[in-house]
């Protein structure tokens, strides 16, 4: 699970709990400027997500850098909840793809904050 916020211009993402050590990763920032929108992808669970640098437990977990191509997608996703995907431009990651409490309703807040940037 993550915790994502929109403050100050920057989108910022934290892993709960476990999944900071899982991931890798406490916390991820990116400038509005730099988000180009959000979707709610409940089938993106069952996309290929290129090789891993990270945890990966198929059919339950994805945590971490995987590489897809030439593109790093960041993943902290469980099989159990939906998944929003985050499309960046000029960042190292590429696509973030998150699980979070209420994804319909993040996806609709990153794309409004988004729009007003």
């Amino acid at each position: 699970m993550n915790t994502v916020t929109i403050d100050d211009g920057r989108l910022v993402v934290e892993p709960q709990g476990w999944d900071k050590v899982w991931s890798l990763r406490r916390r991820l920032e990116y400038p509005l400027g730099h988000v180009r929108g959000a979707t709610y992808d409940p089938g993106a669970k069952h996309s290929s997500k290129g090789l891993k640098i990270g945890m990966r437990l198929p059919g339950y977990k994805w945590a971490g850098t995987f590489v897809r191509g030439r593109e790093l997608t960041f993943w902290n996703a469980s099989a159990a909840q939906g998944v929003v995907e985050v499309e960046l431009a000029g960042e190292r990651y590429a696509r973030l793809y998150l699980s979070v409490e209420d994804p319909r309703a993040l996806v609709d807040q990153i794309n409004e904050a988004v729009a007003t940037c």
